[in-house]
C-alpha cells in the first residue's frame, strides 16, 4: 500500500476521463437548454421506445428522485412524454416526443465527434477492447454490489514501531 498513488488509481483515472468528457460535451448541450443527464435520458429512450423510471435511472446512472424531477422538467419542455401503464396506476412509461427525437438527432453527431476525439490514436480493435473492458468492470462492480458478503474491508496494516 505504500506505492498507492491517487493519480494512478483506476477509479481516479476513470472519473477524470468521465468528468472531462462531460464538461466538453455539456458546452454543446447548454445552448439547447439541456444538461448531460437530460441528454443521457434522451439517448437511452432512443434505444428503447419507452422506459419506466427505475429502468431509466439504472441506464442513465441518475438517482431516482433526481430523475423524477428531471423527467418533469423535460416533459414541460416537450422533450419527453409520460404515460401511465394500463392496469398499473403507479407505473409511468417515459418516451421521447417527436420534438425530443429531432433535437437528439442533431446532438448525436456531436457526441460521436467527442467520442472519436477521445479515442484518437486508438486502433478500432483497441477501442472495442476498451469498451468491453469497461463493461466488464461495471459487471464486476454490479456483482459486488449485489453480494453484501463481497464488501469486505482490507485488514489494517501492522503499525510500525520506531
Amino acid at each position: 500500500m505504500d506505492d498507492y498513488q491517487l493519480t494512478k488509481a483506476f477509479p481516479y483515472l476513470l472519473n477524470r476521463v468521465g468528468v472531462r468528457m462531460g464538461e466538453l460535451f455539456s458546452r454543446h448541450l447548454a445552448p439547447h437548454g439541456l444538461t448531460l443527464p437530460m441528454y443521457r435520458v434522451m439517448a437511452a429512450l432512443r434505444e428503447c421506445t419507452a422506459m419506466g423510471l427505475g429502468e431509466l435511472a439504472a441506464t442513465t446512472t441518475v438517482e431516482l428522485s433526481t430523475l423524477s424531477r428531471l423527467v418533469g422538467t423535460m416533459s414541460r419542455q416537450g422533450l419527453v412524454s409520460r404515460q401511465r401503464v394500463p392496469g398499473n396506476a403507479r407505473t409511468v412509461d417515459i418516451s421521447l416526443t417527436p420534438s425530443g427525437r429531432r433535437l437528439l438527432e442533431t446532438l448525436i453527431p456531436v457526441a460521436v465527434m467527442h467520442e472519436d476525439e477521445a479515442l484518437r490514436g486508438f486502433a478500432a480493435e483497441d477501442a472495442a477492447r476498451l469498451r468491453g473492458a469497461l463493461l466488464r468492470v461495471h459487471e464486476n462492480l454490479s456483482a459486488m454490489a449485489a453480494d453484501p458478503a463481497s464488501e469486505r474491508t482490507p485488514a489494517r496494516p501492522a503499525r510500525r514501531t520506531r
